[in-house]
């Protein structure tokens, strides 16, 4: 895609932009946000952002990133319900990822990529079912360290992020690419403030 082409393309798409659009890109940069200072206002905002993105992406038959987004908000729930399971306890901790969770997040990877790979490939008419395994299993893994408050939750985010970004590309879908550099962008951010809080924590 020439770059004439791609201002064109996401100009129209700023201006054509719809409510659910925006709903879902404005409560999902508010979530990556609170998830860099460690809020737990993170969830509810990631509960409407991820119900949103849902309903958009149905339209143009994007299967796995509307399957991730339906994993986004179960975890959602559950880490909103994990982070405050007793009222009296104090906060979950920011920790560092066990060699154990490492396995745990290895498995939810390769094996949601594998799952999602044959879905895509021999029951629907994905274009690029390789691509959006790969993006959906990275993410479905960081996202579940994210709810155990793992600091290596934004690496694999990350991982997912950067492959997203061409894949939205290629999708002729140049907003979402550009929301997606800066989820990459604030994620990296986030790694760094989390691995000081728990180096503060453990000082």
């Amino acid at each position: 895609m020439h770059w004439n082409e791609f201002w064109r393309i996401f100009w129209t798409q700023v201006t054509d932009t719809g409510w659910i659009e925006w709903t879902a890109i404005i409560f999902g940069v508010a979530e990556v946000l609170l998830a860099r200072v460690n809020n737990i206002l993170l969830y509810p905002a990631g509960i409407i952002s991820t119900a949103a993105t849902i309903i958009l992406l149905l339209g143009p038959h994007l299967y796995a990133d509307s399957l991730l987004n339906v994993y986004y908000l179960v975890m959602s729930i559950y880490g909103w319900w994990h982070w405050t399971r007793q009222k009296d306890a104090p906060p979950l901790p920011i920790t560092q990822t066990t060699p154990g969770e490492w396995g745990i997040a290895a498995a939810i990877a390769v094996g949601g990529f594998v799952v999602a790979y044959i879905v895509l490939k021999h029951w629907t008419d994905s274009t690029v079912p390789a691509g959006d395994a790969w993006v959906s299993a990275t993410a479905w893994a960081g996202t579940w360290l994210l709810t155990r408050r793992k600091v290596e939750n934004w690496i694999l985010l990350n991982v997912s992020n950067l492959f997203a970004i061409p894949l939205y590309f290629y999708k002729d879908l140049p907003m979402y690419a550009v929301f997606t550099a800066f989820l990459f962008v604030i994620a990296c951010f986030g790694y760094y403030d989390w691995r000081k809080r728990y180096k503060l924590q453990i000082a």
